[in-house]
């Protein structure tokens, strides 16, 4: 458990956004993916996942970077309408409504609350996607229905000290899902084999360098440097301890700073792309196609929807 301790201590949360939503048909998203974690908690009516009933007060946790299969049901009694991951990001406000009302959240027929946030450790891996933890329900806690009520209330309300409360009370969420996961003891080959790597200074180096670094030389020998390893061996050591080669690392990583700069700037997709480490506009744009299931611009159209 001292481990854990370790890893929650150099754990850092950032809030991305928080939901209330009204569903307004009943759909199936089939492949759902995000780069960021989301935590759902259904305030009524029906939602499926897995083929498995989510019941009201119930909540549904999406890991950045995990697909899933998730039904929502307006109430209408008709079978659902199946929808690619694409058609919902782009169409979205044809089957979700976004509510703004804090003193109506928890209150609206057919609707749920959702928060996403980043949880990283040494502000450079993606913990819950690092230990290769799949999407899951949990259940009978009413400590995070409460947080999630609590930020979405914050957020929707510009009252002094709002980011600040948003912030603890995220972090808390995140500590929160850890502290369920390891009570109920999920995935728990999972949570042993990959936390390892943590331990590993050389690695959290390698870490650090790619972050830093995204629209630069990532090339096994700048990596092989890095750790002071050989180049040969460098590739087979960042495998060995983090089960995937460390290219397929670095265009994730890419990829997940391209979305954050389609959310946050104004910069042409060709900028954004060479920022990343792309110098072929249209190879970026593929890839973040093949990765997220939608084109970068529609990607930007649906955040610009998503604010509204």
């Amino acid at each position: 458990m001292e481990d854990y301790n370790k890893i929650i201590e150099s754990l850092g949360v950032k809030f991305i956004k928080a939901r209330h939503i009204r569903m307004l048909q009943t759909i199936t998203i089939k492949n759902f993916y995000d780069v960021e974690n989301s935590l759902m908690i259904l305030y009524d009516g029906e939602v499926l996942f897995a083929n498995e009933k989510i019941e009201v007060g119930d909540m549904l946790f999406i890991p950045g970077g995990k697909h899933a299969t998730v039904t929502y049901s307006s109430g209408d009694n008709v079978q659902p309408k199946v929808v690619s991951n694409e058609e919902f990001l782009t169409r979205r406000e044809l089957y979700f409504d976004s509510l703004r009302d804090a003193t109506q959240v928890g209150k609206i027929p057919h609707s749920f609350g959702l928060v996403a946030f980043d949880a990283k450790v040494f502000d450079s891996v993606n913990f819950f996607t690092s230990l290769d933890i799949p999407p899951f329900i949990i259940k009978n806690n009413s400590y995070l229905g409460r947080l999630i009520g609590e930020i979405l209330q914050e957020d929707f309300n510009e009252t002094p000290g709002r980011g600040r409360i948003i912030k603890i009370k995220t972090e808390e969420l995140a500590i929160e899902v850890i502290r369920y996961i390891l009570k109920n003891k999920l995935f728990v080959e999972q949570l042993v084999t990959n936390s390892t790597y943590f331990k590993d200074p050389r690695l959290i180096d390698i870490f650090a360098y790619i972050k830093d670094n995204l629209g630069g030389d990532l090339s096994n020998k700048v990596l092989a440097n890095v750790a002071n390893v050989s180049e040969d061996y460098v590739g087979q050591y960042f495998k060995m301890l983090t089960g995937i080669n460390p290219q397929d690392y670095i265009e994730y990583q890419r990829m997940e700073e391209a979305v954050t700069l389609l959310r946050t700037s104004k910069k042409s997709i060709r900028a954004i792309g060479a920022e990343v480490g792309y110098k072929d506009t249209a190879y970026f744009c593929r890839r973040f196609k093949m990765m997220f299931g939608i084109p970068a611009g529609k990607m930007r159209r649906r955040e610009s929807l998503m604010n509204v």
